[in-house]
């Protein structure tokens, strides 16, 4: 998979076609001059960080607060560093950064950097107290959940299950088998589930066109090969009843309901059945739901952003300037923010031309509702 996200290579930036439609009114945020952006996460007090996985950029710290339109190393320099022999106190590549309803940063460090198979013991959820800025819990997720070919993508929290809460993970893996992981915030706990489901898998016959280009792994030297990521996207209905999820490698959304993936008593048999194909959504990377019961997607294929209401999907955002929208997050201020990071134009998708022009950009669009914050 290192192939994939190889390091970077000089090369003259090639032109492709791009989106000509404009819908919504879409506004810069931020950019980012330095490595590849991927997650985004607002918190309820407006504070917003961001995070750089370590895939073969330059990457000084991988978990950053975006200040007055620059990014700071968070919550310090040191713990960005990544040891990975520390792994279970610095943070290694991190994919995911969510803002809770109680006033923390939740950090998802897959310590697979290159896509590599996780660091022993580095694969981990991290807490971090938006009051003082210090870290106060750190769950290593175990090894019976976080298999060798493991990618922890993505997470969502219900605080209001059990004692202190759960957290649902995406396992996006290129080589194994998707999933679902559970996380009891409790006890540390946790429960792999719909492992290798049709639902967490990538589509067999599954072929992304970006920019106009069959999206492809395209080595240097070497014939091109499909692309394939398992589930990805991963988003809350807002009374905590529902997980809706998908596959990179996919048009699908699929949705599931929460008290049977929690429920270690409801086989796996059981819980499959439960699961809601709720077809096509477009090819998205990231989802989210809003407190008026809508679900939002990104539409790499098509530099847009699509709600699902009342059983139909509306483009509420496209413009030739959104290539890639990657994580999406809803602020108070009733803003959808995401972020647009080119992910498609790496060099391990163009025989290791690194198409890519920075800036990467931070956009939001207004859609008149707020973040689901299961307390």
């Amino acid at each position: 998979m290192r192939r994939f996200m190889a390091a970077l290579l000089s090369t003259a930036l090639v032109a492709l076609p791009a989106i000509a439609q404009n819908v919504g009114e879409v506004e810069q945020v931020a950019t980012f001059t330095g490595a590849m952006p991927t997650g985004v996460t607002v918190a309820p007090n407006g504070r917003i960080f961001v995070n750089f996985p370590r895939w073969g950029d330059d990457v000084p710290f991988t978990v950053a607060e975006v200040r007055g339109g620059k990014t700071v190393a968070y919550p310090d320099p040191a713990i960005n560093r990544g040891d990975a022999a520390d792994p279970a106190t610095t943070l290694i590549s991190v994919q995911s950064v969510v803002a809770d309803a109680r006033n923390r940063l939740w950090v998802l460090d897959t310590a697979a950097p290159g896509f590599k198979p996780p660091v022993a013991g580095g694969a981990k959820l991290v807490a971090v107290d938006l009051a003082t800025d210090k870290v106060v819990r750190t769950i290593v997720l175990p090894t019976d959940v976080v298999l060798p070919t493991t990618y922890v993508n993505d997470v969502r929290f219900d605080l209001g299950q059990g004692k202190e809460g759960v957290a649902y993970i995406t396992d996006s893996s290129l080589s194994g088998p998707g999933g679902i992981i559970v996380v009891d915030l409790a006890t540390g706990t946790a429960l792999r589930r719909l492992s290798g489901h049709p639902s967490t898998s990538p589509d067999p016959d599954f072929q992304p066109v970006v920019e106009g280009e069959k999206l492809m792994a395209r080595p240097p030297n070497g014939a091109p090969a499909p692309f394939r990521v398992a589930s990805d996207g991963i988003a809350l209905s807002a009374d905590g009843q529902t997980l809706y999820y998908c596959a990179l490698s996919s048009r699908h959304l699929y949705a599931v309901p929460t008290a049977l993936l929690r429920d270690a008593s409801v086989s796996e048999a059981e819980l499959a059945a439960a699961v809601t194909d709720l077809g096509e959504k477009g090819a998205s990377d990231g989802l989210e739901a809003d407190d008026k019961g809508r679900v939002y997607a990104s539409d790499y294929e098509n530099n847009s952003i699509r709600r699902l209401a009342d059983g139909q999907w509306t483009t509420i955002a496209q413009h030739p300037r959104m290539l890639w929208p990657d994580t999406l997050s809803i602020g108070t201020d009733g803003y959808l923010y995401f972020t647009a990071n080119q992910l498609h134009r790496q060099p391990g998708f163009h025989e290791g031309r690194d198409l890519r022009q920075k800036p990467y950009e931070l956009l939001r669009v207004k859609i008149d509702a707020g973040p689901v914050l299961l307390k």
